[in-house]
């Protein structure tokens, strides 16, 4: 079977613990990727990897150095997937929450790709529409119209894991922003439903990107905030007709 990632940072001790304590009880074997701690990055780190400019014009709002290390830590994970022997990985941000079917579900996934380059173990809509489907042992798997939002668990196979290393650098949204972009990305994602994981224990000794978010200023009045973030729905929601219509759906 695949092996599994966990990001990360050093000082969030508890979550690694709850994170290795639910993989062991799994019998899943993992490995820890070190995350990259944003607020630890130099203003030319930062310019090295982050698109501040494209950002202004193409993204929700400015990324805040959490976020600019959380990508940088997927990036990590991606590129251990790469180089790594199995034909693929899954990828865990260590605040997951796994049900008993986590294991089984994982298994089969590593033994039947064809539908997907990326599959996501987890979404916030307890009923997305799916373009298509098809069982996945006593469960099911499915393209979503809408790839969900956040990536707290999913899977990579190894050429899809390689393909988003390539083209990461420089980045200008959230990481998982980003992938639902797939007409640039390029690759195929797919949905588990019902998914094994939810969001855990959300505690963190580093505190949480909602955090900062929320204690960040964007640089626009309220109302130019919100004209930008109408225009970038409605912008996200016409690709996406496009992209679906283009592949007949």
């Amino acid at each position: 079977m695949w092996p599994c990632y966990v990001i990360n940072l050093a000082e969030n001790i508890r979550r690694m613990e709850n994170s290795a304590r639910q993989l062991d009880a799994a019998g899943l074997a993992w490995h820890r990727i070190a995350g990259v701690k944003g607020s630890d990055l130099t203003e030319a780190e930062v310019a090295a990897v982050y698109d501040a400019r494209r950002n202004a014009v193409d993204a929700k709002y400015p990324l805040v150095r959490p976020e600019i290390g959380c990508y940088l830590s997927h990036i990590a994970a991606w590129r251990a997937i790469a180089e790594g022997e199995a034909e693929g990985g899954f990828i865990f941000e260590d605040d997951f929450a796994a049900d008993d079917t986590l294991a089984p579900k994982l298994r089969l996934l590593s033994e039947e790709q064809d539908m997907w380059d990326m599959v996501k173990l987890f979404s916030y809509d307890d009923a997305p529409r799916l373009v298509a489907e098809e069982p996945l042992g006593d469960w099911r798997i499915g393209l979503p119209y809408r790839v969900p939002t956040c990536l707290i668990g999913y899977g990579l196979t190894r050429d899809g894991a390689a393909r988003l290393v390539a083209r990461a650098v420089p980045f200008f949204r959230p990481v998982d922003e980003d992938q639902k972009f797939i007409w640039e990305t390029g690759l195929t994602v797919a949905l588990v439903m019902p998914p094994p994981i939810i969001v855990g224990d959300q505690q963190a000794a580093t505190g949480t990107i909602g955090d900062v978010r929320r204690a960040a200023r964007s640089g626009r009045s309220a109302i130019g905030h919100a004209l930008h973030n109408l225009w970038y729905r409605a912008r996200y929601a016409w690709q996406l007709r496009r992209h679906w219509k283009g592949a007949g759906q």
